[in-house]
């Protein structure tokens, strides 16, 4: 006798409350990347995430409150992006190459366009720039935890650390100008000449001597 399937479960209102709001921060999140910090307007949220405006308005009463939101969720999908692209990288002989192509690899794609579209709208919005601020040292953790595994265990923790963020700093600032002209070729040959000059910095950290003017601290 074949048993008949179980019903499936109806979802709580609660559980239905959550998707929707995924829905409408996962719209966001596609609208800076395609229209801009500027161009991300509600309509266009609501439209693109498939729901009406009146339950936009219900979970988000404003731009600047879907925004904000949004900013948060991003930061958790960046975090668990590093964590998870982490864990496709294989050991090697080169740690210090595979941390700076790991680096290149984890500011790929929409998730960092739309970070640097944030970056930029909180130079003049002081709540946007009050809500990345929350959230990029859980960013940056994520990061760091993901790339101390390339780094050799003979750089000190906080070496490891100055040596990331100097990458990281480079990298973002060719991937942020890349954006006026964009030309991912040209893009990655400028990292590849930059990591040239990262490498060095490992070297010499490894090497123990001390730079002339130590960094101020993150």
């Amino acid at each position: 006798m074949t048993r008949s399937a179980e019903p499936k479960r109806r979802r709580t209102q609660e559980q239905r409350s959550s998707e929707m709001r995924t829905r409408l921060l996962d719209a966001t999140i596609d609208c800076l990347v395609e229209y801009g910090y500027a161009g991300t307007t509600t309509p266009r949220v609501a439209e693109r995430a498939g729901v009406t405006r009146g339950a936009q308005v219900h979970h988000f009463g404003s731009k600047t409150d879907l925004v904000v939101a949004a900013i948060s969720h991003l930061a958790q999908l960046r975090a668990e992006t590093a964590m998870r692209e982490m864990g496709k990288v294989q050991a090697v002989d080169d740690p210090v190459g595979a941390a700076l192509e790991f680096l290149w690899e984890l500011h790929q794609g929409p998730l960092f366009i739309a970070t640097a579209e944030l970056w930029v709208a909180g130079r003049t919005d002081p709540v946007l720039a009050s809500a990345m601020e929350k959230v990029e040292p859980f960013v940056n953790n994520a990061v760091l935890m993901s790339v101390a595994r390339f780094v050799p265990d003979e750089m000190r923790r906080k070496e490891a650390r100055d040596f990331i963020y100097t990458a990281m700093d480079a990298l973002r600032g060719i991937l942020v100008s890349n954006f006026i002209d964009p030309d991912s070729e040209r893009a990655h040959r400028r990292w590849r000449r930059a990591s040239v000059h990262l490498r060095d910095i490992a070297t010499a950290a490894l090497a123990g001597q001390v730079p002339a003017v130590q960094p101020q601290a993150e």
